[in-house]
């Protein structure tokens, strides 16, 4: 009993008994004497070197007791036919020609359906047959149809053997993906062509040949078919005379091909199954132009002439060409596509959803949709891109630098390794699925089908499990990038020949949209488009999107200048166009902020790698104080030399004014405007200017913390005595929390000496902090300088730079003026000793917050200098109805009516004893202060101010506060606060400012 036993184990090397669990049992009959006679159970080994060629070639099958099995069968067929004792013809063939053996066992362990086809013809095996000239046979899906017989019998005959040798060279690597799913289109082009013939011959005598074109469309339009599935036509009449005729041959074709080979679906047609099968080429022109859908134009991308009459094919096509081209500009074309994808999956059976591979997510289907959807809409003026393959296309896509070459090389292995394996799953029962199974022997048969083996602790079906998870997490997020690719909807809405930008047409299209030079706009175009490069591929694709968003500005030229410069900076680096591309919404962001903004045109000139924060969502919100303080700090301490020290300090700031100033432009941008997202998910309104305090707040943090780490760099280089206390206290709007983006830094400085030291000695060595302190921040450098501005000390310019805090507390007590308290009330700690800078605070409360208010004379001595404030300092020629700073019901005017207020009864009222204007003017109202009325209108005409003057800086790069009654500026101004009209804006600057001036005069009289 034990020789069976060591024969099967000897067996199961061959990896027989595997499917069976027997051990080879089975495998063992079949083998020996009253089987194949390959093997010799007494001596357990195969019977002869011939014998042992033919069981290694069966270990190598997917299925090697399948391929047993089938064998077994046909050559039992075939002794059937002659003398049983003989030797079978075929094993010898096997044994003599090693090409067919490879080709036949593989296809038999493979494919139980063309197995049951040799079984019933043994004889077409011979069609394997290795031709004398050492080459293996065609398999390019040519028919060979026997003369003679049943034309329909023939037919099927010439397609399963054309089949046969499809699948041979597919199995044994004579063919690849491609050429495999090129050989099976041929071939159903040809069967299309001969059941076309058949039933045509089949017409009644005396019928007129119909002109009848059949155009293949799906997968076998796009050279792309599979083993099984439903070939997709489209038949097309030339006129209504061959309607009758034309009719009778497609619906006997559908018949024929169902017989022969595989279903034929024409439910592509106009109005699907409940239209006419077939139409003339006029029907089909008309039914495009007035009633298709984006859907039905996406399935033309793929269509091609396939049998009949081919040029009445190709004339169709050509005719619904540009219908094809300009569907992506419908208005629903991009959403249409996607939602059509989101149908394909809501209707798979749950059961099936992570098992399918064609239309399940992470599937062909996510390829195809994605690699279409581009098509539709770069295709319009990119005919590279027509390809109606995926393959192709999805290389035209890379080449043409609308898909990234990392991108594109996934997708493309992601699509090979996922029809390859929909390849071998129809194959083995030559039935149309696309689902993984989940038995056990169905996966291991699949995963050695796919020439997956195992490994040291992972099993093949385990390793066809992992690569198949990674193809399909990685193509569903490209399927995500690429198909929700928001620059996808705004390249849609550009017109085709918007696309396309020759020298004519762009010179044309610039007209159209604004440009005041349209030649000086060319010539920028023509040096970031020109060439062959990749780069000018992209910028091709990028340009018509920018240009519409650009002439939305009032001054598309300065924007398209702009986005040369950046681009000139950053051209040859990888990651900018693959950005602008890939990035969401960050062309658009782009070309809005280069177009509306000169502040952040220059910053990003000067920092051109900053442009990345309009990628991320959370990139655009500001960053905490404790953050930026901490940050600045440990870019300081990297650098033992305080230049560098404060140059890299500099460098973070400019970073960090290019986040805020681009949050300010994009905030009312509608889709463009960021949506950051708090830790825990919630969301959270971006800064911006809808929100002026926020913006005021983000860029005070920012000046606080670039004058901590210049501080530490100051004290780093001073030599002082051990013990001396310094600190920075903020003034004006710094201050108040106020800044803008062109603010200086209002500041004073304090210092306390150590016990028993010189007070000459601490007094210099303060000043000399100080002193580096403004040399740093204001050495000649590519970041924007920050000015420290210490003329709000007490005796101004003419007084010290530095006191001592009982200085400061000698001098409020004995010398200070109304006006000095005036200034304190928005003093507070910035930097340095917070020890310190609280004493100070503590020190100037009873100044800026008096216990009894202010006198009459105190009061009257406020109003005087306003109305000299406002007399002197206006500038010559300035319109006082529109100066943001000066003008009527402006800044000035809230904040002396506020501080006023403040100054009388914040010693006996508390929520008064704050910086911040609005928090202050809030405050008083709450206290019953001020009316409510006032103080709406009051915060409304201090916001709007503080809202335009930002504005104007972010508009002009430059200072000012002179708002325009007319110009681009202006129109800048309106466009940036999410506005339409500039004389209707105007109108209502100018109505706030009345309303909050009258208020502000009855607080300053009350």
């Amino acid at each position: 009993m034990s020789r069976p036993t060591r024969a099967t184990g000897r067996l199961a090397r061959y990896g027989f008994g595997t499917a069976e669990g027997d051990g080879g049992a089975r495998a063992a009959d079949l083998l020996g004497p009253d089987g194949l006679r390959l093997w010799r159970p007494e001596e357990q080994e195969p019977a002869d070197e011939p014998a042992g060629e033919l069981l290694a070639a069966m270990s190598r099958a997917a299925d090697p007791d399948l391929a047993l099995r089938q064998l077994h069968r046909i050559v039992e067929a075939e002794r059937r036919t002659t003398d049983d004792a003989a030797d079978s013809p075929l094993l010898a063939e096997l044994h003599a020609d090693p090409g067919l053996r490879r080709r036949l066992i593989a296809v038999l362990g493979a494919s139980s359906a063309l197995g049951d086809h040799l079984v019933a013809h043994p004889d077409h095996c011979t069609a394997l047959r290795t031709a004398p000239d050492g080459l293996a046979p065609i398999a390019e899906g040519r028919l060979e149809p026997a003369a003679g017989g049943n034309p329909v019998a023939v037919l099927r005959t010439a397609y399963r053997l054309a089949l046969l040798r499809i699948a041979a060279a597919d199995l044994t690597g004579g063919r690849g993906l491609e050429q495999t799913m090129a050989a099976l289109s041929a071939l159903a082009d040809a069967t299309l062509a001969a059941a076309y013939e058949v039933a045509v011959a089949e017409l009644a005598e005396g019928t007129e040949r119909p002109r009848l074109a059949v155009v293949a469309m799906g997968k076998c339009g796009g050279g792309e078919l599979n083993y099984v599935s439903d070939v997709d036509v489209i038949f097309v009449a030339a006129e209504d005379a061959d309607l009758a005729a034309a009719t009778l041959v497609a619906t006997r074709l559908i018949h024929i091909c169902g017989l022969v080979a595989w279903p034929v679906d024409a439910a592509l047609r106009p109005e699907g199954n409940r239209g006419p099968l077939v139409r003339t080429l006029a029907s089909h022109l008309a039914y495009y132009q007035r009633w298709a859908r984006t859907w039905e134009f996406q399935a033309l991308l793929k269509a091609r002439p396939a049998a009949g009459d081919l040029p009445l094919a190709q004339e169709w096509i050509d005719q619904l060409a540009p219908l094809v081209w300009r569907a992506a500009e419908r208005p629903e074309a991009v959403e249409d596509v996607r939602a059509m994808r989101r149908r394909i999956i809501d209707h798979i059976p749950p059961k099936e959803l992570e098992r399918e591979i064609k239309r399940g997510p992470g599937g062909l289907r996510d390829i195809e949709f994605a690699v279409q959807l581009l098509q539709l809409v770069h295709g319009r003026g990119d005919e590279t891109l027509r390809a109606p393959g995926t393959i192709p296309a999805l290389r035209a896509l890379v080449a043409g630098g609308y898909v990234g070459r990392a991108d594109g090389e996934a997708l493309l292995r992601g699509y090979r390794f996922l029809r390859s394996v929909e390849h071998r799953l129809q194959l083995q029962g030559l039935r149309r699925t696309h689902t993984v199974p989940t038995e056990p022997g169905a996966l291991r048969w699949l995963a050695a089908a796919l020439g997956f083996t195992a490994a040291p602790g992972r099993s093949a079906v385990e390793s066809f499990r992992a690569e198949w998870v990674t193809h399909a997490t990685e193509v569903r997020r490209l399927h995500a990038k690429l198909l929700y690719r928001p620059l996808l909807e705004s390249v849609a809405r550009v017109p085709a020949d918007g696309l396309r930008l020759t020298p004519e047409a762009a010179r044309h299209r610039l007209e159209i949209l604004g440009f005041a030079d349209p030649a000086g706009a060319l010539r920028h175009l023509q040096a970031l488009t020109g060439g062959v490069s990749r780069t000018a591929a992209i910028q091709r694709t990028l340009l018509p999107v920018l240009l519409s968003e650009f002439a939305d500005a009032p001054e598309p030229d300065r924007g398209l200048l702009n986005y040369r410069k950046v681009s000139d900076k950053l051209g040859s680096t990888p990651w900018y166009l693959r950005l602008l591309r890939d990035g969401g919404p960050v062309a658009r962001r782009l070309a809005r902020v280069l177009a509306l903004s000169r502040y952040v045109a220059d910053l990003l000139a000067r920092d051109p790698e900053a442009l990345r924060l309009l990628a991320e969502e959370n990139e655009l919100a500001p960053r905490s104080r404790e953050v930026l303080r901490e940050g600045f700090l440990a870019a300081a301490a990297r650098h033992a030399d305080p230049v560098e020290a404060t140059r890299a300090v500099r460098a973070l700031r400019r970073r960090e004014l290019v986040r805020v100033a681009c949050a300010d432009v994009l905030c009312r941008a509608g889709a463009l405007a960021p949506t950051p997202t708090r830790p825990d998910g919630a969301n959270r309104p971006a800064p911006g200017l809808a929100d002026i305090t926020q913006v005021g707040t983000a860029l005070a943090d920012v000046t606080d913390a670039t004058l901590a780490a210049a501080l530490r760099a100051a004290q780093a280089s001073q030599p002082a005595p051990e013990g001396l206390r310094f600190a920075v206290i903020g003034m004006g709007r710094l201050g108040g929390y106020e800044s803008n983006y062109l603010s200086d830094a209002d500041v004073l400085f304090v210092y306390d000496p150590p016990a028993g030291s010189s007070e000459s000695a601490a007094s210099a060595a303060a000043h000399a902090i100080a002193e580096e302190l403004r040399r740093l921040l204001g050495v000649p450098a590519p970041d924007p300088p920050l000015g420290v501005d210490a003329d709000l000390r007490p005796e101004g310019r003419q007084g010290p730079l530095v006191r001592s805090l009982a200085a400061y507390a000698a001098y409020y007590t004995r010398w200070s003026r109304v006006w000095e308290a005036q200034a304190l009330l928005r003093a507070r700690f910035v930097c340095g000793d917070a020890e310190l800078g609280a004493e100070f605070e503590a020190m100037i409360d009873p100044v800026r917050y008096p216990a009894e208010g202010l006198t009459r004379e105190q009061v009257v001595e406020i109003r005087r200098i306003k109305a000299r404030v406002e007399t002197e300092r206006l500038p010559r020629g300035a319109d006082p109805a529109t100066h943001t700073k000066l003008g009527r019901g402006g800044l000035a005017d809230v904040e002396w009516a506020v501080q006023l207020v403040q100054l009388r009864h914040a010693g006996r009222v508390p929520s008064l004893r704050g910086t911040r204007t609005l928090d202050a003017l809030a405050a008083a109202e709450r206290a019953g202060l001020i009316d409510p009325t006032d103080a709406a209108e009051m915060a409304a005409g201090w916001s709007l101010a503080a809202q335009v003057r930002n504005a104007l800086m972010l508009v002009r790069g430059r200072a000012g506060d002179q708002l325009p009654r007319h110009g681009v500026e202006l129109a800048g101004v309106v466009r940036l606060l999410g506005r339409d009209d500039p004389g209707e804006f105007l109108d209502e600057y100018l109505r706030v400012g009345r309303r909050s001036r009258a208020a502000t005069e009855r607080v300053l009289n009350a």
